[in-house]
């Protein structure tokens, strides 16, 4: 499928633009301020004003993002060419290196589920006490261990998650 061009006719005031696209006000204007679309034309009134081209790169950031993309990865992508064959290596790269992520994801995820499991284990109801609170108390106790330097910065939304868990 080709890619049509779409209108650059500025139409759309912010809630319409973001009631087309599946993307809240709120994050259509902090899309805007971390530079993922460009400068916006804007009314008499001052309000912002969205053409269909704007409606598309929303949506088009509204599915990288449910990727899971970072907003360097979605910006990327979003900067490439479609039918420049060099850009095409580029998305590739990109979603090499976001797949290395996920995949690591996916592995400190199975290490918590299994981390989960064995605590689960510890209580079946039978007992006065409750191992589970216990065993998570005596986590507690532990000393908390210095976190391992990254060997670069992390971005986007991994940030926020912490590189490797920590299990007891």
């Amino acid at each position: 499928m080709v890619h049509q061009p779409l209108s650059n006719t500025p139409a759309h005031r912010i809630g319409e633009a973001a009631r087309r696209c599946g993307v809240s006000a709120a994050n259509i204007r902090y899309y805007e301020s971390e530079g993922l679309l460009p400068r916006l034309a804007r009314s008499e009134g001052d309000y912002r004003l969205y053409s269909e081209a704007d409606v598309h790169r929303l949506r088009f950031i509204r599915l990288c993002r449910a990727m899971d993309m970072s907003l360097d990865e979605v910006r990327t992508l979003v900067a490439l060419d479609l039918n420049n064959k060099a850009d095409c290596a580029t998305a590739r790269a990109a979603l090499d290196a976001h797949l290395g992520h996920v995949r690591e994801r996916l592995s400190e995820l199975r290490a918590l589920e299994r981390d989960l499991r064995s605590l689960r284990e510890r209580c079946d109801g039978s007992d006065d006490q409750c191992h589970i609170i216990e065993a998570l108390h005596a986590r507690a106790d532990q000393p908390v261990a210095a976190p391992a330097r990254a060997s670069k910065p992390a971005v986007g939304k991994a940030a926020a998650t912490p590189a490797r868990l920590r299990h007891v």
